[in-house]
């Protein structure tokens, strides 16, 4: 694949991954955290979902349920925290927007992660430019990151997993760019840390003697079309270098949903009925933010199914709308009907969501015979929309009480220091 290697150095792909981001955003404003043990938790404190590097030493697994590692934490004076989701998209839009500085073509894959792709960048030494931009984001954010760059974005990932773990020899920057580089990361990953190949599948492909990556690659091509799928096949190509993934465009989303688990269980319907109403709003004003309209909703309960001791329940709705719609008061109306129709008594409910699908654009869809929706919504959400956005959230439905704030459990959470104008720091 590489003995022409010009052929494929014209058209170079790269992985950007801000390393243990969440904790990364959280010692950007308190410097103190650097050096120590930092976890940072899921919603509700439950699970970590990042960890710094001194965490992970102790052993304290990604997704660990936190209080399983109490006594590991108070012995090693771990420190946690609760997920500042507002600080983390902040700082995940300053890091994206310096990486397009340097390049146009981005693709944000997630919170901290994008690819790139470098096309007519031959007469670049794609290693000095990409620690340019690496030291630049450093810089100018606070923001570590490791840089993986190959002739495919499945090979960019394996690339960039080396200058994450390797971090002295590469610099934090890796180019996979020879047919002997490739061969030797392939023997080195394990089929689970392959992008796309998941548990299940990993385990299949042991069962039949693959143990790595390069034993995968190795496989014909005709036994992966046979007994695997079009997608194991594109990833096997892209393994051996031929590129079958191109950087994908912003696309509208085919579902939206808002699930939250509550911070004490529910078990009136009253305030069962007000937190869905909120998730409902949620999804509608989500829907309006990318022009689009739903025709089904589906709404849900649950109990706590860790709790064997007490009575159980999980149940869902699917609900079809008599018209496409992302009225805040269509949805909200339609949910309560759902939670009123599967409420049951005597159920300590743990957690409800609102899902909305077949979504179509809100500039073409089928209008009714008979019934169609209130023509004054569409304006009257238009200036929700606008009032919620300039002043913050001044504007409810009237079965929102407004005394009441709902939030997560978040004991341990830091100060919005770049989206809440109290949280700004005052330098003395």
């Amino acid at each position: 694949i590489f003995k022409s290697l010009k052929t494929y150095i014209y058209t170079m792909f790269a992985l950007i991954d801000c390393n243990n981001f969440y904790v990364s955003c959280e010692r950007v404003f308190n410097p103190n955290l650097n050096g120590k043990p930092v976890v940072v938790l899921s919603n509700n404190d439950g699970c970590a979902i990042s960890r710094s590097d001194e965490a992970k030493r102790l052993g304290i697994p990604m997704g660990a349920p936190i209080f399983k590692y109490r006594s590991i934490i108070n012995q090693h004076n771990v420190i946690v925290l609760s997920s500042n989701y507002p600080l983390y998209a902040d700082m995940s839009n300053r890091v994206m927007t310096t990486i397009s500085n340097f390049i146009p073509d981005v693709e944000i894959y997630s919170i901290d992660e994008a690819f790139l792709k470098f096309e007519g960048y031959e007469n670049y030494d794609l290693f000095s430019y990409a620690s340019k931009m690496r030291n630049t984001i450093l810089k100018w954010t606070g923001i570590p990151t490791s840089v993986g760059i190959a002739p495919t974005k499945s090979l960019a990932k394996i690339s960039n997993k080396i200058a994450r773990k390797f971090p002295s020899q590469t610099k934090h920057v890796y180019v996979l760019d020879t047919d002997y580089k490739r061969s030797k990361a392939l023997n080195y990953f394990p089929l689970n840390d392959i992008w796309g190949i998941g548990r299940r599948l990993s385990k299949r492909l042991q069962n039949i003697g693959c143990k790595n990556a390069s034993d995968f690659v190795n496989l014909p091509e005709q036994w992966v079309k046979s007994n695997l799928s079009i997608v194991e096949l594109k990833i096997q190509q892209e393994l051996k270098g031929i590129s079958n993934l191109d950087l994908d465009s912003l696309k509208i989303k085919k579902s939206i949903a808002t699930t939250r688990s509550f911070e004490k269980p529910i078990s009136d319907l009253g305030k069962l009925k007000e937190r869905v109403s909120t998730f409902s709003l949620s999804c509608a004003e989500k829907l309006r933010r990318q022009n689009s309209l739903c025709n089904v909703m589906i709404v849900f309960i649950r109990s706590n199914y860790f709790r064997k001791d007490l009575q159980q329940h999980s149940c869902s709705r699917v609900v079809t709308l008599p018209y496409p719609t992302n009225s805040s008061f269509v949805l909200n109306n339609y949910a309560l009907k759902a939670i009123e129709n599967m409420f049951q008594d005597k159920i300590d409910y743990k957690k409800a969501g609102v899902i909305v699908t077949s979504l179509v654009p809100n500039n073409s869809y089928q209008l009714g015979i008979f019934e169609n929706e209130d023509y004054r919504h569409k304006p009257l959400m238009k200036t929700m929309d606008y009032i919620n956005s300039k002043y913050g959230e001044k504007i409810r439905l009237a079965n929102q009480d407004l005394k009441r704030k709902w939030k997560m459990k978040q004991e341990f959470l830091s100060p919005c220091y770049t989206t809440k104008i109290d949280d700004i720091i005052r330098i003395k």
